[in-house]
């Protein structure tokens, strides 16, 4: 039977720490939801005194039946004051939580600078919170700020530190690598000695500021260490915490120690993503396990390979962890990616004829010319399914024009008006936006929806726009790039052009039509009843 590693969050709490990411309760509730069906162990939701934001979700967390422990976080006495009259203690009784994370001095440098008093008063500190916390019957884990540090400096202290954590009653004794700066080795080696020293079951907590949080992590579960504390997506103060997406597959798969059940493990490339759009934070393309491009092939020699058989370079199925494969097609491409592609969308490319070989040189001119359909698979799509004969033509366009008003006394105005043909008729409409695309947009979707009444299920999601030859300034070409989303996918657009409308009508029109194949319905349906839940409106 393999060994089972407890699996600690500190998302809602440490990760929050990191720059640019701010949750709200709402989004500490979402999150602890999702957290709780990936199968961790405990969830650390913050402190309950820190703020009004904490204090609402510690309230509202009571009321959801998980599976996990709710942690609430929270440090020593202070100096010279007593447990049971310490504000800071009593707020996290109060809570009501399961568990509770105190964070205390082990590094007798920090005791003296940070903290300015002696050692056997920081002692004294870890001793009373622990045992006050323990006597209300909670669950309390000692994190062991900067023990590394600490150990390296004076390795007897850092024990000390330890052992009076324990005395008190502590479940687990952490030990913390806060500056990021200790390499695996060292951690492998000190983790080691730890548990000769104590009996009380260790955790481990880096962060990355040496991108070895990781590494560290593995190296100190492989000495002994029984709980992990990370967070998704790595987020957290200065370079991150530890990322767990990387963390489990690398225990559960590599190592051989049970953290979450297999079915659960197959839920982290969504659990990633999900966290990644509370926090409004976008996941790097080629974040391990989860990444977008993690099991993403570009190369011809490699695309060939895998469709003989993935094991040639995928180092694991990237179902295991809710992933999935994917094949670029570039400037790059052979023969081979543009057959992946085919096979995927099941449209029949016969390799050998000429249309086929004269669609690989398209694709090579288009991205030339700055198209960059690797980040933009529906737009490939629509092309390879017009190259096979297999795109209905959903319309047409026959005019649009812009105008754009700005005086003293009101914000700019942009108004569009578009003449589209649609199944031999022609629609001639007028919308406005708050900038030329958004009314483009609207004007459109307006000229359409008496015809695909659906297309009201579709909305932008993020709009980039990249400048792809910076030295003729004004004049340059630019490459647009639409993200799409619907009830349950989301896809990618993409436009080129010196104009930026022009480029950005290119991705916005092959974003409709991409939408539209396979779900149009008959002009009397628009009719018909429709369902709107939470629908976004145009």
């Amino acid at each position: 039977m393999s060994t089972i590693i407890s699996v600690f969050d500190t998302t809602l709490r440490d990760g929050t720490q990191g720059e640019g990411i701010s949750l709200s309760a709402e989004d500490k509730i979402k999150i602890a939801l999702k957290l709780d069906t990936l199968g961790v162990h405990y969830i650390e939701g913050g402190n309950p005194g820190s703020n009004s934001k904490d204090i609402e979700f510690f309230q509202r967390v009571k009321q959801l039946k998980l599976q996990a422990k709710i942690t609430a976080f929270g440090s020593t006495r202070r100096k010279g004051a007593i447990a049971e009259s310490d504000a800071n203690l009593n707020r996290i009784i109060e809570s009501g939580v399961q568990a509770a994370t105190l964070v205390g001095k082990a590094w007798d440098f920090h005791v003296h600078t940070a903290l300015q008093t002696t050692l056997e008063e920081n002692l004294a500190m870890i001793y009373d919170s622990f045992r006050y916390l323990s006597s209300k019957g909670m669950e309390t884990i000692y994190d062991a700020e900067h023990f590394f540090d600490g150990y390296k400096n004076n390795s007897e202290y850092a024990i000390a530190a330890l052992k009076k954590a324990e005395e008190a009653g502590a479940a687990w004794v952490v030990l913390c690598d806060t500056n990021g700066g200790t390499l695996p080795g060292e951690i492998h080696e000190i983790v080691s000695r730890v548990r000769e020293q104590i009996s009380t079951p260790i955790g481990i907590h880096t962060h990355n500021d040496c991108e070895l949080a990781v590494a560290n992590t593995l190296a100190a579960v492989q000495a002994g260490a029984r709980q992990i504390q990370g967070t998704i997506n790595g987020y957290g103060e200065r370079c991150g915490n530890a990322n767990l997406c990387s963390i489990l597959p690398n225990l559960q798969l590599k190592l051989g120690y049970s953290c979450v059940t297999d079915d659960q493990l197959k839920l982290l490339t969504g659990t990633a993503r999900y966290v990644s759009e509370i926090a409004n934070v976008n996941m790097p393309v080629n974040q391990p396990y989860v990444g977008n491009a993690a099991f993403a092939h570009k190369g011809g020699i490699h695309v060939s390979a895998i469709l003989k058989d993935s094991k040639t370079y995928e180092h694991i199925q990237p179902e295991l962890v809710g992933n999935k494969q994917r094949v670029l097609v570039s400037e790059l491409a052979g023969q081979s990616n543009l057959l992946f592609k085919a096979q995927e969308l099941n449209l029949n490319l016969n390799m050998e004829n000429t249309e086929t070989r004269a669609m690989i040189d398209r694709i090579k001119e288009l991205e030339h010319q700055g198209y960059q359909f690797e980040g933009a698979d529906a737009s490939l799509e629509l092309m390879l399914r017009e190259a096979s004969g297999d795109l209905e033509e959903i319309f047409t366009l026959e005019s649009f024009k812009l105008l754009v008003e700005k005086t003293k006394d009101r914000s700019v105005v942009s108004e569009a008006i578009v003449k589209v043909k649609v199944h031999g008729e022609t629609v001639y409409t007028a919308a406005e936006g708050n900038g030329p695309v958004n009314a483009l947009d609207n004007a459109l979707r307006k000229a359409l929806y008496q015809f695909y009444p659906q297309i009201d299920d579709m909305h932008l999601s993020d709009y980039k726009v990249r400048v792809i030859n910076e030295k003729d300034a004004t004049a340059a070409k630019v490459r647009v790039l639409i993200e799409s989303t619907d009830f349950s996918n989301s896809w990618n657009t993409v436009g080129v052009s010196e104009n930026v409308i022009e480029a950005s009508w290119q991705a916005l029109v092959d974003s409709i039509r991409y939408a539209l194949i396979g779900k149009t319905r008959s002009p009397q349906s628009a009719e018909a009843p429709r369902e709107r839940l939470g629908l976004v409106n145009h």
